[in-house]
């Protein structure tokens, strides 16, 4: 294949690179690149905007995903492309869709608690929400990072960095009742010390189960949004700054390098912000006059 495409050494690495990080990607699931469907590539591509990587860099992996699956189309190594309907992103800027707190609360209303996972959906919902966290962040969140004392828990995000971040009280108390449920589950050797567990095999969560939760959650609380893990990291943000908090402490919670990268929600928060304008500004102020 790669002799067909005839790569210049740069684009022959780049291609291999793409490949090799929806591999790793499907080891999750226990599966290899050659067996994901449309589900497992559309979880893996919001995977990689929730970790940050630029829509340029998702477009560029997505055409290199679309020639590696019609190879094995061609080949007949698969009968099924998976990247098919898959829809490139758009370059530019991007307005996620952010929820409302009525539809996080409907999310979390839908949760069946007599189930096995009922509690531990409801702390992992509310946790995204109050804390503002990426999936990775969530799926590697573990007991010994948790100051619930404190109120405070402790992130590892992207590149090893620490962060703390406050935690509500309604989170606390959703994840002290988990706490309880979760002392009956067979944990595999190696992982006591995860949060969030599967409940049948003892070991942590992948990012791909929690993508599946959030989206039977979602169509549960007939939600018409694209909701995905990553939404609620929007809408904990949003929601921060449309109360009025700053910025620098929003870029801080988030574990942003740049405040470039924060500065999305002021966009988002645009209609919010012109509304302080009107009613602030002197100059739209006809009992104030000018000096």
């Amino acid at each position: 294949m790669l002799l067909e495409k005839s790569m210049a050494a740069n684009t022959l690495e780049a291609y291999i690179s793409d490949v090799i990080k929806v591999e790793k990607f499907m080891e999750e699931t226990g599966k290899g690149s050659s067996e994901a469907t449309h589900d497992d590539i559309q979880a893996f591509f919001e995977s990689l905007a929730d970790v940050g990587i630029h829509t340029r860099s998702r477009a560029r992996i997505l055409s290199s995903l679309r020639s590696y699956y019609a190879f094995l189309m061609l080949d007949g190594y698969i009968t099924t492309d998976p990247c098919e309907n898959i829809r490139a992103p758009k370059i530019g800027l991007h307005l996620p869709d952010v929820l409302a707190l009525e539809e996080i609360d409907a999310m979390i209303n839908a949760i069946d608690l007599s189930t096995d996972e009922g509690q531990r959906n409801r702390a992992i919902i509310e946790i995204m929400y109050s804390c503002g966290l990426r999936v990775s962040e969530v799926c590697g969140l573990r007991i010994s990072d948790l100051y619930l004392n404190e109120e405070f828990i402790r992130i590892v995000g992207k590149g090893n960095k620490q962060r703390l971040v406050p935690i509500s009280s309604r989170a606390i108390a959703e994840l002290q009742a988990y706490m309880g449920e979760r002392a009956n589950i067979d944990i595999r050797p190696g992982y006591e010390d995860y949060l969030f567990l599967s409940t049948r095999r003892g070991r942590p969560l992948s990012r791909i189960t929690l993508f599946h939760i959030v989206k039977v959650l979602a169509m549960a609380a007939d939600i018409k949004k694209n909701v995905s893990p990553h939404t609620f990291r929007h809408s904990f943000a949003t929601h921060l700054l449309e109360g009025g908090a700053n910025l620098r402490i929003i870029q801080t919670m988030l574990g942003h390098e740049s405040i470039s990268t924060t500065e999305i929600y002021t966009h988002i928060d645009r209609s919010r912000l012109r509304q302080e304008i009107i009613e602030h500004h002197p100059r739209n102020n006809p009992n104030r006059k000018g000096r």
